[in-house]
């Protein structure tokens, strides 16, 4: 007798995990055309489900065109031919970072999978809303983690757990608090600041102070921050993390950290409005490299979003289930 893959403990309706169970045996080939599945009746008593339960599973199988039904004999499965991999894009925003990763993830795919984008903008009920609706019509679900400061994990963590792991890939962000494996291409924020930061070691000694300018009201990281906190708690400097650059007083000796750009040119008039010298008396580090930071010749670290989007397309179209941190490195310029 066909043998059902069910899990009492997943929050997904049972009517849904017969769905993806036919569905999933169906694409590895355990069932092919033309083979008998167990009756109505058969079903709910080997797993004890309601027949209304096994009703709606085969009937939006039967809608969905993998099944079909003959009267007085029973449901058959579908002669298929090999459906393209579906997969929902997730995103917490579409910033042109988030572009390139859209991109080299469409690029690495290229005819192999179709591909449509929802955007969460760090609403953990927003996001709640697109999953719910989506659940069982993707062969993959990649998702953006991010969410907002207030948060609570439960609201979105809840949500990713009805995902099934062979299907759920985690991108930009890794979420350990799943507690199991599922493909992730992640930064990991602390890190990542910390090693870029200690590779401009030595450009960084004649700057004691060093200042972070990071929004609370943008969704950062906040291991962005610690990862900061860590490096200068290290290296013995006088450090402090702002808000945003509108209120700084420039003073000779300073190294600024700077997340959005709008900051970045705040900063920059200032420098032009003094007799200090940028890479000299002040220094700026900016996050995320772009052609206009290379013809400043501004120093940036910064992660690789078209390898990112490429990782995971490659890893998911390989049916590998890693975890990659993705690269960061420092593109070091004049103004350190």
């Amino acid at each position: 007798m066909y043998q059902l893959q069910l899990n009492p403990l997943d929050q997904i309706p049972k009517y849904k995990q017969i769905v993806q169970s036919v569905i999933a045996d169906i694409e590895r080939g355990h069932l092919t055309a033309g083979v008998q599945l167990p009756s109505i009746s058969e079903m709910s008593e080997e797993y004890y489900l309601a027949r209304d339960t096994v009703e709606k599973a085969y009937r939006e199988l039967r809608e969905r065109n993998f099944i079909t039904s003959v009267q007085g004999k029973g449901y058959y499965v579908l002669s298929r031919e090999p459906d393209k991999p579906k997969i929902l894009l997730v995103f917490n925003k579409l910033s042109s970072y988030k572009k390139e990763i859209y991109y080299a993830f469409l690029e690495a795919l290229g005819d192999r999978a179709t591909v449509d984008l929802q955007i969460h903008h760090y609403n953990a009920e927003l996001f709640k809303g697109i999953i719910e609706r989506s659940l069982g019509k993707y062969s993959y679900y990649v998702v953006m983690p991010h969410f907002t400061y207030t948060t609570p994990p439960e609201a979105y963590l809840s949500v990713l757990r009805t995902i099934p792991p062979a299907k759920l890939v985690l991108l930009d962000k890794d979420v350990p608090e799943l507690h199991y494996d599922c493909l992730a291409v992640y930064q990991d924020f602390a890190r990542d600041i910390g090693g870029a930061l200690d590779a401009a070691t030595a450009d960084l000694v004649k700057y004691p102070r060093m200042r972070m300018i990071l929004p609370s009201d943008d969704n950062y990281p906040v291991e962005i921050d610690q990862g900061f906190r860590q490096f200068c708690t290290y290296n013995d400097k006088d450090f402090a993390v702002r808000e945003n650059a509108r209120d700084e007083v420039l003073a000779a000796g300073t190294c600024y950290v700077v997340v959005r750009e709008t900051d970045l040119v705040e900063l920059v008039k200032k420098v032009r409005q003094t007799p200090y010298l940028l890479g000299r008396e002040i220094g700026i580090i900016s996050f995320n490299e772009t052609p206009l930071k290379e013809l400043l010749g501004m120093t940036v670290i910064t992660t690789d979003f078209h390898h990112m989007g490429r990782t995971a397309a490659t890893l998911l179209l390989a049916g590998r289930h890693e975890k990659v941190r993705n690269p960061f490195s420092l593109i070091p310029r004049g103004s350190i």
